[in-house]
């Protein structure tokens, strides 16, 4: 090699070393482990608590006939009837699922590690309406000892069917996409169904029977939060809240609307 070619080409690489130890040529963040685009900073996060009621008396709930399988029979607890209904004292209604439908922009949170438990107890699902984060673990327990399979039937993530015969047993899954809600049946018996929201973020909530929900530690703006009922559909609204606030945002069903 001519030494002006030799001198050229050592010249070349000085520059592409010095370019790399300039941070010019370092990798991305593996998967995974992306920061957040806009961290939320605890000391100015709000709040947006509130109530879902019924306006009008529940329908009645169908009810369930277990007499098929003789295990059920045995351990079911508490009226056979289907849970669509769920309403607490003052009309609060129970198994609404809440959350953030928009506002949060490009932000990204960490996943939960922690799974989020569906249990199959007393031929039910436990619980009948959960939220949890795409790319965070779901486990799925059978604690009867009968069979049972748990069907998922998702549009935006892939649909699986996995039978489960004996009492302990426990299946992993994680969710790849948001999507609100995935329904969960099993094909064995015909009156067990629960429902999965899957965001990715962690503002949401599942009321209990009072019908009172709470989503804490929100960055300030304006949201739209939606709730979600299995029978009555979703009822959306506006939230502005600034740094520190806590705002309500109520929301009632009309009975007898809905699917």
């Amino acid at each position: 090699m001519h030494s002006r070619s030799l001198l050229g080409f050592v010249l070349m690489l000085t520059l592409s070393l010095v370019a790399g130890a300039c941070g010019g040529g370092q990798p991305a963040p593996p998967a995974g482990e992306q920061p957040a685009a806009a961290p939320v900073d605890p000391a100015t996060a709000a709040n947006v608590n509130g109530k879902i009621t019924l306006d009008g008396p529940a329908p009645p709930n169908e009810p369930i006939k277990m007499a098929a399988d003789p295990v059920c029979l045995k351990t079911a607890t508490g009226p056979q009837t289907a849970e669509t209904f769920v309403v607490g004292e003052g009309g609060g209604l129970g198994n609404v699922f809440v959350y953030v439908k928009d506002g949060l922009g490009n932000r990204t949170f960490p996943v939960p590690t922690t799974p989020v438990v569906l249990d199959q107890k007393t031929c039910r699902y436990h619980p009948h309406v959960m939220g949890l984060m795409v790319g965070q673990p779901l486990q799925i327990l059978n604690s009867d000892p009968t069979l049972h399979n748990i069907h998922a039937t998702p549009k935006g993530n892939t649909e699986f069917n996995t039978g489960q015969p004996i009492q302990g047993m426990k299946t992993d899954h994680v969710f790849t996409a948001r999507e609100v809600m995935v329904p969960f049946k099993c094909d064995v018996h015909g009156w067990m169904n629960a429902y999965a929201g899957v965001l990715d973020h962690p503002y949401f909530a599942v009321t209990p029977a009072d019908g009172t929900y709470s989503i804490k530690g929100l960055p300030p703006g304006t949201y739209t939060i939606e709730a979600w009922h299995e029978k009555l559909g979703p009822m959306t609204q506006s939230v502005t809240v600034a740094e520190k606030e806590t705002k309500d945002a109520n929301f009632t069903f009309k009975a007898g609307s809905g699917n």
